[in-house]
């Protein structure tokens, strides 16, 4: 029996500035060398070192080492979301430049939320799914349901093969997970998983070097277009 969650521990980690900073650039689920992340939290190698040491203590990171070198990346999505939601409550940096306006209008149009799509983009092909009558509407951290999959883009993203993975995994097959920068819920889940690499597949978007956001190429955005 356990009693109410130690909310204080994950608050403790993620609350100071460095480790937040490290654990925003892995939101995106990659793997990344603890020099890269010093670079990112703007402090010294050692004293990153310092700070994802305590990442991986406290379950919020894990690590891999390659010869030399460690690479670190998210514990899973669980706590992807929980960085996303906070997202959704912290105050906003000042835009002071013209590139930091630039990179929060593309975070905000597509960008990668762990292993799934987010931004505007994202919940056009989620209301798409909705409105076809592929997919129940989506609530924030709940369990989604697919209804039917007969639907054009039901076929075209294979919805059947996210709902028959559903009973070989503990994943949900879909969840609905919170977008901070539209304050509706993005397809996660299985379905967001197979949806983002499909449309990286397809090309209607591409990843950017460096960055969370997604560049949506021409066919991307009359497609999205389409949806609407």
């Amino acid at each position: 029996m356990h009693g109410d969650a130690d909310l204080a521990t994950p608050a403790r980690l993620m609350g100071e500035p460095a480790r937040a900073a490290m654990l925003v650039a892995l939101l995106d689920g990659r793997e990344l060398p603890a020099s890269d992340l010093a670079t990112i939290a703007g402090v010294k190698p050692s004293t990153a070192s310092a700070h994802l040491a305590q990442l991986v203590d406290g379950g919020l990171v894990t690590d891999r080492r390659f010869g030399r070198h460690r690479y670190f990346t998210l514990a899973g999505p669980e706590v992807a979301n929980a960085v996303e939601a906070l997202q959704l409550l912290a105050p906003r940096h000042e835009v002071t430049s013209y590139a930091q306006s630039a990179t929060a209008a593309r975070l905000a149009e597509a960008r990668s939320c762990y292993d799934h799509l987010a931004g505007r983009v994202s919940l056009q092909l989620a209301d798409a799914l909705v409105a076809e009558g592929s997919l129940a509407p989506l609530a924030a951290g709940e369990p989604g349901r697919i209804l039917d999959t007969s639907g054009d883009l039901a076929r075209r993203f294979d919805l059947e093969a996210a709902r028959s993975a559903d009973a070989a995994t503990r994943r949900p097959a879909v969840r609905g997970c919170l977008d901070w920068t539209e304050r509706r819920p993005h397809i996660a889940g299985r379905l967001g998983a197979q949806l983002l690499g499909a449309l990286l597949a397809e090309g209607w978007i591409a990843r950017v070097p460096g960055e969370r956001s997604l560049r949506i190429s021409d066919a991307g955005r009359a497609a999205f277009a389409a949806l609407a």
